[in-house]
């Protein structure tokens, strides 16, 4: 028999819903068991749409090769194939049952669990998983690690994300097994990389063992080294530790900085000379560390544009490689090198799928809002569970404990007592952010000093009180807490340090037309818009501070109205946060990439992938090479003197030569114009390159048109409206 050996219980199973569990004694035959295939979620079966609370899976199966090892002469047959059960993702309490035995409760939907079920494997066996998954009825003090799958303003509140969502497996090997493997990189140089490891094995006896790795080029040419370690293994669990030496390394860089250069690393566990049980998984050669919310990679500080990304589907058992593949083009095409994981944990093919393309993760541990006091012990479990999962991806950049630690409970509601509560939790105190959220931060570093930690995002800084984290601003969208957009600016003059990263920002719009048909009426008139708030997280009472949406005449002029708004708002904070680059601005991550389902949201793409107008602005916003300008007011009186100041940025790490035009149009034709050529230097910051100057005698729209160039033709298009004289 080879080891390891991998049976996935796949297909379909037997579901039933409960109202108490009964330690794993069910009737076999019973009307009211139905059947699924897993992996899944409950609510995916027509039956069990609306759904809550507990359920019952069963899987008879049989395994012919049960016993086989220990009575085929092989050189583990004194001690016999081991087997493992493996549950890699429930949500959310679980608790298995093999053939009659309780394995044990089981918390965490992100966490894998393993069982060794040697002593009871047959030929024909019967595995009974109870799991329990209720809502969370009291939003202000969860008691689940869900993050956004519990309470969040973009997934539809009569979702509930219970259910086996990734596969169960029944593991075979000899009598060592591996069960988890932890790298990190300490030296990074031209002819040599030095790792540390840190394993956890599991032997059936005390024996000497031979640890075999191999580190073989994933997506790129080049030679495949093995190291063999002579290792003495008591009997039991324990975890052993040592150094790797990697020859001629190849660094992971993200896409727009280089390649990133991924390995296949395996460690297999010879035991007696034969191997019994091996693990690999994709690694990268790299350092990433911040300097006052900089970033630096493999030493070369470069610029953070990105996103939140949202879970790629609110049924998240149903993503793919194919799909997540797709979102990260998508996120590339874009000019984004970071995506943050918003308050959650994604897909195991998500990881792989940023690590082939050379983007960064800013990864949040699964915490949104408020929580009760009791799951603090829990949670500091559950980060370090995180941190093992996910350490050896080269895409995690950093991990973040918390997403706004403050009152939440409708972002719709802007009573005054809501308003008042909400701003005691941010800028006061409050036992999530200052107690649990510092425990959970210090555990982290700990467990990886290789990574930086944010105890919360969105903790602003205050002057004398609080340096913050990273900041969340919705000037132009909550019209009762943050106001008009221009009071941003006055952010900028006196708190300068709350523009050091920048991690959500934004406005929602309507999907195209052709994506609204799929989950509205086409009839603008018989559209329930209480339904639609309800439901796909519209806010109408935001809409209704800063467009006339309810006077739209079509359900397309809605989504060119929310769409030509949503843009607008985005680059009005990107422009400002490119000139601030580096000074002090690391980052820019808006609010949100992605759909997780049908809905009227903050998204740039929506829940079909298709990608709005505010999409490709971004795409424009975000260029390498960016001309822009900023305006101090939105309207300006005739006769007064307007600056235009033109600015250009690079963020690529090479001189770019190209040519810059500026054309001026006024209400009836060309006002004025300047033309330059230049190089811009390596990684350059915000650099002004001309100034018109405009004193308008006549009221109107004049547009301000920014151009760059170079000899292979036309690479930025930006246009900009000053108004006039009008009200």
């Amino acid at each position: 028999m080879t080891f390891p050996s991998r049976t996935t219980l796949g297909g379909e199973w037997q579901l039933l819903p409960i109202d108490a569990f009964r330690q794993g004694f069910y009737p076999l035959d019973n009307d009211a068991w139905l059947t699924q295939e897993l992996p899944a979620h409950w609510q995916q079966h027509p039956l069990l749409e609306r759904y809550a609370g507990k359920l019952v899976y069963r899987k008879r199966f049989t395994l012919e090769e049960a016993g086989a090892a220990s009575s085929s002469g092989s050189q583990f047959s004194a001690l016999g194939s081991r087997y493992w059960l493996r549950l890699n993702g429930v949500f959310y309490w679980s608790q298995p049952f093999f053939n009659g035995v309780d394995l044990g409760r089981h918390e965490g939907y992100f966490i894998p669990q393993e069982y060794d079920v040697t002593d009871w494997v047959a030929a024909e066996n019967t595995l009974v998983v109870e799991v329990d998954c209720p809502d969370e009825h009291n939003k202000l003090g969860k008691r689940m690690i869900t993050g956004v799958f519990s309470h969040w303003d973009c997934i539809d509140p009569t979702t509930n994300p219970g259910g086996v969502w990734l596969p169960i497996e029944l593991i075979s090997t000899g009598p060592a097994r591996i069960q988890q493997v932890r790298l990190q990189t300490d030296t990074l140089g031209e002819t040599a990389a030095g790792l540390r490891f840190r394993a956890t094995l599991d032997t059936a006896a005390a024996a000497d063992v031979t640890l075999r790795w191999t580190i073989a080029p994933k997506n790129f040419a080049g030679e495949v080294q093995v190291i063999e370690q002579r290792r003495a293994l008591s009997a039991g669990p324990q975890t052993i530790a040592g150094t790797l030496e990697v020859r001629d390394p190849q660094a992971w860089w993200t896409h727009d900085l280089g390649h990133p250069s991924c390995y296949t690393i395996t460690l297999e566990v010879l035991y007696d000379g034969a191997v019994s049980d091996a693990h690999s998984f994709t690694y990268g050669l790299r350092r990433f560390e911040m300097r006052n919310w900089v970033a630096y990679l493999n030493g070369k500080r470069f610029f953070i544009k990105g996103n939140n990304y949202a879970p790629g589907d609110t049924r998240i058992a149903t993503m793919t490689p194919e799909r997540y593949a797709h979102d990260l083009q998508l996120a590339v095409e874009c000019h984004m090198n970071m995506l943050r994981v918003h308050a959650h944990v994604e897909h195991p093919a998500f990881y792989e799928a940023a690590d082939l393309a050379g983007v960064l993760l800013w990864q949040d541990f699964p915490l949104q809002w408020l929580y009760r006091r009791e799951i603090l012990p829990e949670a500091l479990r559950q980060v370090r569970e995180m941190l093992a999962l996910l350490g050896n991806h080269p895409a995690v950049a950093l991990w973040c404990m918390h997403n706004e630690p403050l009152y939440a409970l409708d972002t719709k509601d802007e009573s005054l007592y809501a308003m008042v509560r909400a701003y005691i939790s941010v800028f006061i105190w409050n036992w999530n952010r200052d107690v649990m959220d510092v425990q959970l931060k210090e555990a982290a570093l700990k467990d990886d000093n290789t990574r930086p930690v944010v105890r919360a995002s969105g903790e602003y800084s205050v002057p004398f009180f609080r340096k913050g984290t990273d900041a969340h601003f919705y000037f132009g969208w909550y019209g009762g807490v943050y106001g008009q957009l221009r009071t941003f600016e006055r952010v900028q003059r006196f708190a300068p340090a709350n523009l050091r990263f920048i991690t959500e920002f934004g406005a929602q719009s309507f999907p195209n037309i052709e994506s609204c048909a799929k989950f509205l009426d086409p009839e603008i008139s018989k559209i329930d818009w209480e339904q639609v708030a309800a439901r796909h997280h519209m806010q109408p009472n935001m809409f209704d501070y800063w467009l006339a949406w309810r006077t739209a005449a079509s359900l397309a002029d809605l989504v060119a109205m929310t769409q030509e708004y949503q843009s607008a708002i985005n680059r009005f904070y990107i422009d400002r946060l490119r000139f601030h680059k580096y000074r002090p601005t690391g980052g820019i991550l808006p609010f949100v990439f992605n759909d997780s389902n049908p809905a009227v949201q903050w998204s740039i793409i929506d829940y079909w992938r298709v990608p709005k107008r505010s999409y490709y602005a971004m795409q424009a916003a975000f260029s390498p090479q960016y001309a822009f300008t900023l305006l101090q007011r939105d309207r300006y009186p005739i006769g007064q003197s307007v600056d235009l100041p033109v600015y250009v940025v690079n963020d690529e790490h090479r001189p770019v030569p190209l040519t810059l035009l500026a054309v001026l149009h006024g209400p009836h034709g060309e006002v004025a114009r300047a033309e330059r050529a230049l190089t811009l230097p390596p990684d350059s910051m915000a650099i002004e390159i001309d100034r018109l100057r405009l004193t308008p005698d006549t009221p109107g729209d004049y547009r301000l048109e920014l151009t760059l160039a170079n000899t292979a033709g036309v690479l930025l298009e930006n246009n900009y409206t000053i108004t006039v004289g009008l009200s």
